[in-house]
């Protein structure tokens, strides 16, 4: 899929050029770091999925020192998560802000957003809700979502070092591209997959308990970094491929 075709049709989904462009920025940087799952494929998704406005605008709901409380208002999760994000490099914490986000889904590949944080020189942590789909790893209910656990830290050097992982052996947006079967979504770490499933359920709960509002949530720490570590990490490295390189 090509710019052309990829703006058209979601500006026949109803969003607005600027939404469509941002829309389209997050699935095409996606597609070209070979996370399929996340990109070009979430368009014909997005075409079959209920429960969005495009023309709805998130709201700020609450403002104090080092924090906020962001509401989707029906908007979709891309969206609301690209205006937060916004906000914050337009105006960024003294020391450091703590933003929870309701309503918020889906909310796509969260190394996107932590890299425009750093990109800008602000370090971040982000993770998000998503429909129940891993349980334990000795059987039962669904407990928590793949739950992604993304971490943006900047650098003097341009290349910041950026950390995307879900919780799942595969992600949703596997099965939604068609790369792995529905089954295949279980905790990752074969049998350390305890692990990963304490993990997803403890971003779970970290969530949901913050959030006011049944429902698909994010939550975002933004900081300004206090020292510049990436560039001795990269030298002592010597070449070794970092997270989020290209």
């Amino acid at each position: 899929m090509d710019a052309g075709e990829g703006l058209s049709r979601l500006r026949a989904l109803g969003f607005a050029d600027a939404d469509a462009q941002e829309l389209w920025g997050h699935f095409d940087a996606a597609e070209r770091r070979g996370k399929q799952g996340h990109g070009h494929a979430r368009i014909p998704w997005l075409e079959g999925l209920e429960g969005y406005d495009p023309s709805a605008e998130p709201r700020l709901l609450d403002e104090k020192d080092g924090f906020q409380r962001w509401h989707g208002g029906g908007a979709i999760g891309y969206l609301v998560l690209g205006r937060v994000v916004r906000v914050q490099l337009e105006q960024p914490p003294a020391h450091a802000r703590l933003l929870v986000c309701e309503r918020t889904f889906p909310t796509g590949m969260l190394g996107h957003h932590v890299r425009r944080l750093a990109d800008g020189g602000l370090v971040s942590v982000l993770t998000a809700t998503s429909p129940r789909r891993l349980g334990h790893p000795a059987g039962g209910p669904k407990l928590a979502g793949t739950n992604p656990l993304a971490i943006g830290i900047p650098s003097s050097g341009g290349d910041p070092v950026v950390v995307d992982a879900s919780m799942g052996a595969v992600t949703w947006g596997d099965v939604v591209a068609g790369l792995a079967q529905e089954e295949e979504l279980v905790p990752f770490g074969g049998e350390q997959a305890h692990k990963a499933f304490a993990i997803a359920l403890g971003l779970q709960l970290f969530v949901d308990a913050l959030v006011r509002e049944e429902g698909h949530g994010a939550v975002l720490l933004v900081a300004r970094p206090e020292a510049d570590p990436v560039p001795a990490l990269r030298s002592l490295a010597a070449g070794v491929r970092l997270p989020g390189d290209g």
